[in-house]
């Protein structure tokens, strides 16, 4: 099943994974990340958009930042793995009419605007849509976060973009429900699946007491276990703003690295993609 760009797209909350890690040999488990990659790849097999707007926990600048460059570089942000995957490539075009887009709608609502073009994608960009756009030829924006990690700019920001899913635009923010670099431990297992669960019981709920309890994240059960910052959550609060009155729910829940993650979809999703893994 496909969604058509002439229908509303959904918006996502995806994990990126670890660094490269669809692209190597994990150390210790080689399996560890197959159905996360089989669950983005189904994902981007389902849905066929015209562009793709993607928000990423590794942007954060003074303003909300749009990549407007034609051809944007990649930037291999991550540390101490093989060197093959410092070759990595991803040639999908850039859209500098959809950035300038992007801007207009921010500026309208007074939330504060930048473009650059200097910077290149960064891995929570290129490697999860390389596994799910491997063809690479769907053009692709890349909007920071909002330095300060405020939940209401970005629900503001989510809010501001929804008429782009009725242009064939998708947005994803790309991220990680959990999100401790010092927690991918055994002891980390139940509070991630409580926060976890937490979030999927947000999603679901409507609109406002959704975007009221996303706004107040931090009383989430075990929350500052699972994102002492808070980076990688941020991308959620656009997609769940850009989903307007759109009911979400949770697509994909896996054990990864002895803890819970998960992805959230709003709006229509197909409901063949979603992976429910019990951990």
């Amino acid at each position: 099943m496909h969604i058509m760009t002439d229908t509303r797209l959904p918006t996502l909350f995806i994990p990126h994974g670890g660094g490269p890690c669809f692209f190597m040999d994990w150390p210790g488990d080689p399996h560890m990340w197959d159905r996360m990659a089989a669950f983005l790849r189904r994902t981007g097999e389902a849905l066929r958009p015209r562009a793709i707007l993607i928000i990423s926990g590794h942007w954060e600048e003074e303003a909300f930042t749009v990549n407007a460059q034609p051809q944007p570089s990649l930037l291999y942000d991550y540390y101490g793995f093989p060197p093959e995957t410092y070759t990595l490539t991803y040639p999908a075009p850039g859209a500098p009419a959809l950035a300038a887009r992007v801007q207009q709608l921010l500026t309208d609502v007074g939330l504060p605007t930048a473009a650059d073009t200097q910077r290149g994608w960064d891995h929570g960009v290129f490697i999860p849509l390389k596994v799910m756009y491997p063809d690479a030829d769907i053009p692709i924006v890349q909007l920071s976060m909002l330095r300060g990690l405020d939940p209401q700019m970005h629900l503001r920001a989510g809010q501001a973009l929804q008429a782009l899913r009725d242009e064939g635009v998708l947005i994803v923010g790309s991220g990680m429900s959990f999100h401790n670099m010092r927690g991918f431990t055994p002891a980390f297992r139940e509070p991630s699946a409580r926060f976890d669960d937490w979030l999927a019981d947000v999603a679901d709920a409507g609109a406002i007491e959704r975007n009221a309890l996303l706004q107040n994240w931090q009383q989430a059960p075990h929350a500052r276990d699972v994102q002492p910052h808070p980076d990688h959550l941020l991308p959620l609060m656009v997609a769940a703003g850009a989903a307007g009155a759109d009911p979400g729910r949770r697509i994909y829940r896996d054990t990864v690295m002895n803890v819970v993650v998960s992805a959230l979809a709003f709006g229509d999703f197909p409901s063949a993609q979603s992976q429910q893994v019990s951990p």
